[in-house]
């Protein structure tokens, strides 16, 4: 969904910045300048915020910047390392979580369903890539959401688009840009994550708990049958470590890692909680320190991507961007060229750290094969290591004659498939997939083993704005993953 937007200068990032020194100045051709947390603000900036209240945005900043840190440098390093792992293609990266979540969906029901969800596809992907899963969850904190246009129409009048919680309302009469929701946003963000490191002490997570596989919405006799192979292996497997004593409290079944994620979108809101804190482990990392044994974290989650629409090399998202020390990832689109994605590398991981970037194609089912083999070939002569991830989504949203947004299960898993066959004849490997899902029982994407179909979509489609993969369809696609591995 391309779109033509305003370059300008950030208004509330400007507030922002006065919270801190900013050395720099705009650099020339050639030149990179010194990075501070504010020195986005001297750049050009896309999908940007305008409030019309400057004081009430200074005071929300203000206090997020007094706030705690969301996580910790100690659990970002621990997710670096995991990654590092990944992109030696010796774990499998799962992604995945709501397209926007909304500050209702911070709640327990809402909350485990999710949790669950990515255990039990991450259990299918260990059993078909024979690898670790890092699981990173698309939640407590993935509010905003770049939009196509600002503007859209409502009874006749012209209203802003709704930008996401953190920004403004669903509601036609709550769509002016509100500041006092970014502070929202960030206790939303803390209390889902606060829940969700309590669900897995309290072993949500816990394997020997038995997982509810229900496959009763299969419909094709022979599919369902390899399904429930693939389940009864697993459970044996289980089972097996259960009988030998290897499930015991060091065996790590009770509880499993889950890390947070989010698209950087609103810089201020990023800059207010990015701190110079010491590394927690001594030479932990490739990238240098500030000097001082610091580096500067972003600790409103572990790890954060920008966007398709905000990855412009001279941009304020790319300039705050090279300056963290948090794993990132690049939505890598049909609009980025072979030689722009290599710029960018060199921007964002100068010291190509292996593990700090992770390359989230989102092409679309029928421009795939076109364009991920140059990327890929660019990036192996670039001398770069990254994490390949396919987000099979994005590129694969339509409309029903009835105008409700969709994505057809056949698409997303075409662009998987294919993605997966390239990276093979090219010599690369997929390290992981970028998925927008949830643990409840929507109708919002058709077709999969339950065979939904358009006119089942009004039953229960209750996104705000993408459509996600239900917990059904989701799992299905993880035990087409794991076939795939299994298979070759």
């Amino acid at each position: 969904m391309d779109s033509e937007e305003v370059s300008s200068l950030s208004q509330a990032g400007v507030i922002a910045a006065q919270a801190r020194t900013t050395t720099n100045e705009t650099p020339s051709d050639g030149e990179i300048s010194a990075w501070t947390p504010s020195s986005w603000t001297t750049k050009p900036i896309k999908q940007d915020v305008v409030y019309d209240d400057r004081a009430a945005v200074s005071k929300a900043l203000a206090k997020l910047e007094r706030s705690p840190p969301i996580v910790t440098p100690t659990e970002i390093c621990k997710l670096k390392k995991c990654l590092r792992d990944v992109a030696l293609g010796k774990a499998f990266l799962l992604q995945g979580g709501d397209c926007a979540e909304l500050f209702d969906y911070c709640e327990p029901n809402m909350i485990e369903s999710k949790i669950k969800l990515l255990l039990q596809m991450s259990l299918v992907l260990i059993y078909g890539a024979h690898k670790p899963v890092v699981r990173i969850a698309r939640m407590a904190g993935q509010f905003a959401k770049p939009r196509s246009t600002p503007t859209e129409q409502h009874n006749g009048k012209t209203i802003p688009a709704f930008r996401g919680d953190n920004i403004n309302g669903y509601d036609p009469e709550n769509r002016t840009p509100d500041p006092s929701r970014l502070v929202s946003a960030y206790f939303h963000s803390t209390t889902t994550l606060n829940y969700i490191r309590a669900s897995l002490d309290s072993g949500i997570a816990d394997l020997h708990s038995p997982l509810d596989w229900e496959l009763g919405h299969v419909k094709d006799e022979t599919v369902k049958a390899k399904y429930e192979r693939i389940v009864e292996s697993i459970t044996e497997s289980l089972r097996f470590m259960k009988t030998i004593g290897a499930d015991s409290a060091a065996s790590g079944l009770e509880t499993v890692d889950l890390y947070t994620s989010h698209e950087g979108l609103l810089l201020e809101y990023e800059q207010s909680l990015t701190r110079g804190l010491k590394v927690p482990i001594p030479n932990a990392e490739a990238s240098p320190d500030n000097g001082d044994g610091k580096k500067w974290y972003n600790t409103s989650a572990h790890f954060l991507w920008i966007g398709d629409r905000t990855r412009q090399l001279n941009g304020a998202h790319v300039e705050y961007f090279r300056g963290i020390a948090n794993p990132i990832g690049i939505k890598v689109g049909p609009t980025l060229s072979p030689s722009d994605l290599i710029s960018l590398l060199s921007i964002l991981n100068p010291t190509r750290e292996i593990g700090k970037i992770t390359l989230i194609t989102r092409y679309g089912e029928q421009n795939i094969a076109s364009l991920l083999p140059a990327h890929i070939r660019a990036v192996k002569a670039s001398g770069h290591t990254v994490i390949w991830q396919c987000d099979p989504m994005h590129g694969n949203t339509c409309t029903t004659p009835q105008g409700i947004k969709t994505r057809h299960f056949s698409a997303i898993l075409s662009e998987l498939s294919q993605a997966l066959r390239i990276h093979r004849e090219e010599e690369s490997f997929l390290g992981g997939v970028h998925l927008e899902l949830t643990g409840e029982a929507v109708t919002e994407c058709v077709g999969g083993s339950e065979g939904l179909k358009d006119e089942d979509l009004s039953f229960n489609y209750l996104s705000f704005c993408d459509p996600r993969l239900n917990e059904k369809q989701a799992l299905e696609l993880a035990f087409l993953v794991a076939g795939f591995y299994r298979e070759r």
